[in-house]
């Protein structure tokens, strides 16, 4: 089979813009903002799955992701995903914390680049994570979408990003 690609577009704000799903017969390989739709769609039950996942996410229906699961990274990016994916739904952590869930105290700054190459957004909740002072920071997203996703979870009225 080849790899699947499917485009969804959040319901609830046109201001997240398009994202687009990759996936392979063993799973999604990446869930990425884009700006326009640059290939053919051609889904298959994975992203077709995945669309009806974030379907449920963005109605507030759905706080974990049930999806198989398929990033190519290295092994230590790899163990990072796994680490950000157990941060329970509307709750944060900063680069310190999953450094020391990951045994790798002082870690911080691999533990950002790592996250920073988290090819699946969303689903992969590197949005959760946060700077040591309790401040944002940087999202390959962007902040606005980093913040209207911390606010969705939050349970507050999303605004617009500028």
């Amino acid at each position: 089979m080849t790899d699947a690609l499917d485009y969804y577009q959040p319901p609830q704000s046109d201001a997240l813009g398009l994202l687009r799903l990759s996936a392979t017969a063993s799973g999604i390989t990446e869930i990425a903002f884009v700006m326009e739709k640059d290939a053919a769609p051609r889904p298959n039950e994975i992203t077709e799955r995945a669309r009806q996942q974030l379907d449920e996410y963005f109605a507030g229906e759905r706080r974990d992701f049930e999806l198989p699961l398929a990033p190519r990274g290295t092994d230590f990016q790899r163990r990072v995903w796994e680490a950000l994916a157990t941060i329970p739904f509307g709750e944060t952590r900063n680069y310190a914390e999953i450094a020391e869930q990951l045994g790798c105290k002082g870690g911080q700054r691999a533990v950002g680049a790592a996250n920073g190459r988290n090819p699946i957004a969303i689903v992969v909740p590197c949005h959760r994570v946060i700077g040591s002072d309790g401040q944002l920071t940087g999202y390959a997203g962007g902040i606005g979408r980093k913040q209207w996703l911390l606010a969705h979870e939050a349970g507050e009225i999303p605004f617009q990003l500028a």
